[in-house]
């Protein structure tokens, strides 16, 4: 199953206990669940029901359910009640998911079923336009809309570092500094209004002021945040966006896919995930990015809209975004290269009260379900693959090495051919200790694949037979890099323990590099 499927259980997880604490009929929990997840209950178990309702905390059941033909999984309940997906095992060393979708109508009929949180709306439109840098050209372009009931000061929001940010980075920021509130986001994809001939914070200011009038605002342009995916250097075609506006706001709905699919790129398919936690409140979250991924304090472009009331505000979220961006988006890479345009945003309508500790851990988790997402969903990706590290010296040394064995075009070249070549792992390894003055840690270094080892003792460990398993184990691992849906989760697994002792540790996701990836930038503009 895709993440979406698993987001649909997560969402709609909720105890499952009768009310003398007795299991409740699976029907009546997945009623139970799906009123808790603001969606209609079925006729007939979905797929990701069914698998959220079949498991109990921490063990697995293998075995056949409505829509695929074979599936494992995974799912650990909290102290805190939150029912944690089965994608989550993406992150942990050791656990592979086993699970499969058939086929893209499958996928897309579950994501389409996810509500949006009390207090949101969100609506696209289509339009189409001539860039003023190329003549003789039409290209379309998506205008996406989220909408708030009413405005929120309570939100939070994360930025990329690059010292080149687009104009809707600026402005972003600046809404942030005036701590204003919020009631609209505005997202075009096509073109990222990067430092674009004029003046690109005028034209995103432009944008904000025509979805305020259209939508009513008492708080103008300053009440909508700007956000641009596309190509760098391109001008936004202004007026043909401020005329696609009404339409955006027609469409406004309570249902996510439509944003979800709106705000693509070079995505294959759109990308969302929820969780209901204690007391009601739920967080949703949606995604876009494919390529230039490797964020710094941010991510491509992600929106987290929650219905949550917190005691802390938005000094709480804050705190709470950045180091959940930490644990998730800032632990994956694609090609190694940061965008300009990184944004995550996190708004709440504030309409169910919430206890931090459950936000903040349903929080991190859905961060970590949407950056899974996001690595398997990349350019040309036909392997995911997750390196662990442990021993170093702290978190932060661990987290450099597990992005520079991602990052490495060899490594990622052998693992995309399902070619076990084990020295361009244990060579990247070398390189980054020696760089960073750490030689010392290459003593008594163990670099696994698959839960194979195959160096230790400052020796390959290798033989025939292992070869062959190697090989295997990518091979299991891969997927069509062109489909327009998620067919399974597995990953390609990468141990390292450093030889110093430490308790530094870090998992990192990536992908390799195929023909393909290079096909897609190749030809990116033309």
């Amino acid at each position: 199953l895709g993440p979406a499927f698993v987001g649909l259980g997560s969402q709609a997880a909720l105890a499952g206990r009768g009310s003398q604490g007795s299991p409740a009929h699976p029907q009546e929990q997945v009623a139970r669940r799906c009123r808790a997840a603001g969606i209609s209950a079925p006729s007939a178990f979905p797929v990701a029901l069914s698998f959220a309702i079949g498991l109990s905390a921490g063990r697995p059941r293998r075995g056949k359910v409505q829509g695929c033909s074979r599936w494992r999984g995974l799912a650990m309940a909290s102290p805190m009640g939150i029912l944690r997906r089965a994608v989550a095992t993406a992150w942990q060393p050791g656990v592979q998911d086993t699970r499969e979708c058939g086929s893209e109508e499958e996928f897309s009929q579950q994501l389409a079923d996810l509500m949006l949180p009390q207090g949101f709306r969100v609506g696209a439109a289509g339009l189409k336009f001539s860039p003023a840098e190329i003549t003789g050209k039409v290209l379309p372009m998506n205008l996406n809309l989220i909408c708030l009931d009413r405005p929120t000061e309570d939100w939070a929001a994360v930025f990329t570092r690059n010292a080149m940010p687009g104009a809707p980075v600026i402005v972003g920021r600046r809404r942030l500094a005036e701590g204003k509130p919020l009631q609209a986001v505005v997202v075009n994809n096509k073109i990222s209004n990067v430092f674009p001939a004029g003046d690109g914070v005028a034209a995103s200011e432009e944008v904000c002021e025509g979805v305020a009038k259209a939508l009513g605002l008492e708080g103008g342009n300053s009440a909508v945040l700007p956000c641009s995916t596309g190509v760098i250097g391109w001008r936004l075609p202004v007026a043909e966006m401020i005329a696609a506006i009404p339409a955006a706001k027609d469409s406004l709905e309570e249902k996510a896919f439509p944003f979800a699919k709106g705000i693509m790129t070079t995505d294959r398919y759109p990308k969302a995930s929820s969780v209901t936690l204690p007391g009601g409140a739920r967080i949703v979250g949606v995604c876009k990015g494919a390529g230039m991924i490797e964020p710094n304090m941010a991510t491509m472009l992600c929106y987290l809209m929650t219905d949550a009331k917190l005691e802390g505000g938005r000094e709480a979220m804050q705190k709470m975004l950045r180091e959940a961006v930490n644990g998730s988006f800032n632990a994956i890479s694609v090609d190694g290269d940061e965008s300009t345009s990184d944004t995550t945003v996190l708004l709440s309508s504030s309409l169910e009260p919430c206890e931090e500790a459950a936000f903040a851990a349903g929080l991190q988790e859905l961060t970590k379900d949407l950056a899974a997402q996001l690595v398997r969903n990349g350019e040309g990706t036909q392997h995911v693959i997750r390196v662990s590290v442990t021993g170093a010296e702290d978190d932060a040394e661990a987290l450099h090495l597990g992005r520079a064995i991602v990052n490495g075009p060899l490594f990622k070249c052998a693992v995309a051919g399902n070619d076990p070549n084990v020295g361009r792992l244990v060579g990247k390894v070398g390189q980054v200790l020696g760089a960073t003055g750490k030689a010392h840690l290459a003593e008594g270094c163990v670099c696994s694949i698959g839960g194979e080892t195959i160096f230790e003792g400052g020796k390959f460990m290798l033989d025939a037979e292992k070869e062959k398993r190697l090989s295997a184990h990518l091979q299991s691992a891969e997927q069509d890099c062109e489909a327009k849906f998620p067919s399974h989760n597995r990953v390609v697994e990468v141990g390292v323990v450093l030889g110093g002792g430490g308790s530094g540790s870090a998992v990192v996701l990536g992908s390799d590099f195929t023909k393909e990836y290079v096909a897609i930038n190749a030809d990116y503009r033309s």
